[in-house]
């Protein structure tokens, strides 16, 4: 069997009381008496448990500690404060969104040991604490489905050729995530990789943004400039929404492309530049030729090597690995009081069609992490609903549903709110309790955080 292991970290202190290590003498304990050592203890090693002994209730240490706290947000913590600090509104407020359980001195050995193990338990039912994050990070393609996985393989097999590469998506799919793991997979790796929206520059700033110009080749041309596909010299330059690209510039990329040389405007120097071009839109280029909207020639020089990124909708095993991933980036936004996503959040994550695709998912996780007034983020805060069709068995399904909240909420009212009460009452365990207050979507009691050891009382 796995040894149990928490970090006990003692601000304030020199050292660990007797009490923590006559209560955990079992565990394998890593002590810090710092904030900087207990960060190279948790940089070390994966950790889902804390204790926090504090001795000194200053305002500094409070704040650094909120700091600390906030930024090892997965962490179970359980405090150990003096009852004094509670009468400060700053203190109670730390505990309230960073801890599970307190205690306050003296400390009662059994009572803590069983608090650790319950909070051990609670910690060991969550997903690993995301991997430490060293220096820069290659540009990845979340997800396992089979749609992400036959992506991956054509850019494992187009990032070592030389070729453009056109790239098709709907809008907000993650065409520049692909065109960076192109560039990321291929020999030019350690060059640039230069993004242009081209949607987005103005039509009588293209020319002299692409191409550069030459000193007094306009009106308030003081000196020259070099043009983008200039500074992406041995890497990638990435042209999303390319059919946005006026006619008249489409001849001169055209250019660029069989000769590998580009003409700065006010020039007629040409300089020749080694860039491999990565293109990307959301219409189809073959319908814009069609049209007359995008020159054949241009559309054939570029769809040498195609890549197309399946939409969300297709990939919904990933979506819940996708949510996770963007909860763990913008941990930083959160509120501190939450920890993860509900199963019916999930659910309604995969019962939506996510016509906005990744950017959707990611603007929605965002908001609901400041939002949420739960630990859990649930559907309402994604702004989701189940969206389920109701089966046949529906009437006697929400009759089940509504008895069953119906005695959760007159329990926690005899009980007068208090988990462990409530939980007796109802002859279930604390853990199946907060389960079933998720599942219904009932805001557990602030008090039912923390039980206090007897001298608290």
């Amino acid at each position: 069997m796995t040894k149990k292991n928490l970090l006990c970290l003692a601000v304030g202190s020199t050292a660990i009381p007797e009490t923590i290590n006559a209560a955990v003498e079992d565990w394998e304990v890593y002590e810090a008496v710092t904030l900087a050592e207990a960060r190279r203890h948790l940089k070390a090693r994966p950790l889902v448990l804390g204790v926090l002994l504090v001795e000194a209730h200053d305002e500094p240490l409070r704040a650094a500690l909120d700091d600390f706290l906030h930024e090892h947000w997965h962490m179970h913590w359980v405090a150990a404060l003096h009852a004094p600090a509670l009468e400060s509104l700053a203190w109670r407020q730390l505990v309230h969104d960073h801890c599970g359980d307190y205690h306050t001195w003296p400390l009662d050995i059994e009572r803590l040991r069983q608090t650790l193990g319950h909070a051990y338990g609670l910690a060991t039912l969550c997903r690993a604490p995301p991997a430490p994050r060293h220096g820069k990070q290659e540009a990845a393609l979340t997800g396992q489905s089979a749609a992400i996985a036959r992506l991956r393989r054509q850019i494992g097999k187009v990032a070592n050729a030389s070729a453009p590469v056109l790239i098709w998506g709907e809008s907000g799919s993650g065409k520049e995530l692909a065109a960076q793991a192109v560039h990321a997979h291929s020999p030019r790796r350690d060059g640039p990789f230069v993004p242009i929206n081209c949607g987005a520059i103005p039509a009588s700033l293209i020319q002299s943004e692409l191409f550069g110009y030459e000193r007094g080749a306009f009106t308030g041309a003081a000196r020259e400039k070099r043009g983008l596909i200039e500074t992406a010299q041995g890497g990638s330059i990435f042209l999303d929404e390319i059919g946005d690209l006026p006619m008249e510039l489409q001849a001169n990329l055209l250019r660029f492309l069989q000769e590998k040389t580009i003409y700065r405007l006010g020039s007629t120097r040409s300089i020749a530049v080694d860039v491999r071009v990565i293109a990307a839109s959301h219409v189809n280029l073959a319908q814009a030729v069609e049209r007359g909207a995008f020159r054949e020639d241009l559309y054939y020089r570029l769809a040498v090597l195609a890549l197309d990124v399946p939409p969300l909708r297709e990939r919904r095993e990933d979506l819940l690995p996708l949510a996770e991933h963007f909860f763990n980036t913008y941990a930083s936004e959160r509120a501190p009081h939450v920890k993860g996503f509900s199963g019916r959040a999930a659910q309604a994550m995969r019962d939506y069609d996510w016509p906005g695709n990744v950017r959707e998912l990611l603007n929605r996780v965002r908001r609901a992490m400041v939002m949420a007034e739960g630990r859990l983020i649930l559907p309402q805060d994604l702004g989701l609903s189940t969206g389920r069709a109701p089966a046949e068995s529906a009437p006697l399904d929400d009759a089940r549903i509504r008895a069953e909240r119906d005695a959760i909420d007159a329990s926690l009212l005899r009980a007068g709110r208090n988990i462990t009460l409530a939980a007796r009452d109802l002859g279930v365990s604390r853990m199946t309790l907060y389960r079933l207050l998720a599942k219904h979507g009932i805001r557990a009691p602030s008090r039912s955080c923390y039980t206090a050891s007897p001298a608290s009382k």
